[in-house]
């Protein structure tokens, strides 16, 4: 089996301005460290536009309406005093969705075993009703309720890394416990939300990280708190929010994370799905904003569920007790 990467050139023509961290360059940079000769296997795929009926199992059809209609013909458009639209903003956002569903669908019909969609605007911040942190449409929340609609699983698991919390993601699932949310993130900052006591109806594990946390944090988390937590759950299939901003380069918080913790912890993702649900996983760009720290993370990432197809993911015993390798 293989890993699939769904991408669109779109997404680099939404353009947010002159020195916004969320920008075109971000994508470019992982792209060109995916297309070189260790990502030769990798099997390339336009990313599809999502349909109203995908958004709308999430978001709200106003929500939909009044975000594609904000989309300038010429210039910018501020949706709030972080996310900025200009033309071709709403159709990158829909093939950003859109790439997640068509993940979801070519893994369960035993296309590939899991997959990772390069796009932008990232996702997990768009509120049922509302879009904010560069967000749009929860990408990876469209993704998980695709994967329950269009396919009939009633168990599906969305795990976020991104250093802020994806509020989005958790309202849209916090009453429904046919889907668990688990989010690592810093505490403290935007948006506001991912306190532990927020744990819906049973179904989010918040495990938000001081300042400064790093390998060992990170590694006596999924012990802890996220392994127990997916054990427990069964997931049929797992959604990666796969955010790089964790990053101790990365200069929009303060985790002190390196591009060997996204290999080491998307290894233990890819065990966990590998257990249970044959190694399903579709992975979505979120943050990062060093471009060359994004770049190696992703890297480490892709190689890791690139690894995951071949059987070769097998996790050190010794780095899964909380010890940095």
């Amino acid at each position: 089996m293989t890993t699939l990467l769904y991408t669109h050139p779109i997404c680099q023509e939404h353009d947010t301005g002159y020195g916004h961290p969320e920008c075109a360059a971000r994508l470019t940079a992982i792209l060109g460290a995916l297309k070189t000769a260790p990502f030769a296997a990798l099997e390339w795929r336009e990313a599809p536009s999502a349909t109203v009926e995908q958004l709308t199992r999430i978001h709200t059809p106003a929500h939909v309406e009044r975000t594609l209609a904000r989309i300038p013909k010429h210039g910018y458009h501020a949706i709030d005093g972080d996310t900025i639209v200009s033309p071709h903003s709403g159709e990158a956002a829909l093939r950003a969705a859109g790439a997640v569903c068509a993940a979801v669908d070519a893994i369960l019909r035993g296309e590939a075993d899991n997959a990772f969609c390069a796009v932008r605007p990232p996702g997990h911040h768009a509120e049922p009703n509302q879009a904010m942190g560069f967000c749009l449409f929860d990408n990876a929340a469209i993704g998980a309720a695709h994967a329950r609609a269009a396919h009939g699983l009633e168990r599906v698991a969305v795990i976020d890394f991104d250093v802020h919390h994806g509020n989005g993601t958790q309202t849209a699932f916090e009453h429904d416990p046919a889907y668990l949310y688990i989010s690592t993130h810093q505490a403290y900052i935007y948006p506001g939300t991912g306190r532990r006591d927020e744990r819906g109806v049973g179904n989010i594990v918040n495990v938000p990280l001081l300042a400064n946390s790093g390998s060992a944090d990170l590694r006596q988390a999924w012990l802890r708190d996220i392994e127990p937590a997916l054990r427990q759950f069964k997931p049929q299939f797992v959604l990666i929010s796969a955010g790089f901003d964790a990053h101790r380069m990365d200069p929009l918080a303060e985790l002190d994370f390196t591009e060997d913790d996204y290999r080491w912890l998307t290894e233990r993702i890819a065990a966990i799905a590998t257990e249970f649900c044959r190694g399903r996983i579709a992975s979505v760009l979120e943050g990062g904003y060093n471009l060359p720290a994004l770049a190696a993370s992703a890297v480490a990432h892709v190689k890791a569920l690139m690894a995951a197809t071949s059987g070769l993911a097998k996790p050190d015993p010794e780095d899964a007790n909380g010890r940095a390798p």
